[in-house]
C-alpha cells in the first residue's frame, strides 16, 4: 500500500500510539475512517472513468480500421493511376 511494507506500516502504527494520547484515539479513528472513505470514492471514480474511456475506445476501433482502409485504397488507387500515367508518356 503506497510503497509502505508491513514492518513499516507496524513501525508508523507503534510511534502512533506512542506519541498520540489514548483519549485521542476515537478521534484519529474518526479521522482515518473519514480518509479511508475519501480514498475509495476516488478510486471508484477512476475506476469507472478508466471503463468508460475503454468502452469509448473499444467503439472507436470499428471506424478507425474503416478510416485506415479507405485511406490504404485511395492511396493506393492515386499511385496506380500515376504509375499508369509515367508510362503511356514514355
Amino acid at each position: 500500500m503506497f510503497g509502505i511494507s508491513f514492518a513499516e506500516f507496524l513501525v508508523i502504527l507503534l510511534v502512533a500510539i506512542l506519541v498520540i494520547p489514548a483519549k485521542n484515539w476515537p478521534d484519529v479513528a474518526r479521522f482515518l475512517a473519514r480518509i479511508v472513505r475519501a480514498v475509495r470514492t476516488i478510486l471508484w471514480r477512476i475506476t469507472d472513468a478508466s471503463e468508460k474511456i475503454k468502452e469509448q475506445i473499444d467503439l472507436e476501433k470499428p471506424i478507425d480500421d474503416i478510416i485506415k482502409t479507405t485511406t490504404d485504397d485511395m492511396l493506393d488507387a492515386v499511385s496506380v493511376r500515376r504509375t499508369r500515367r509515367g508510362r503511356g508518356k514514355k
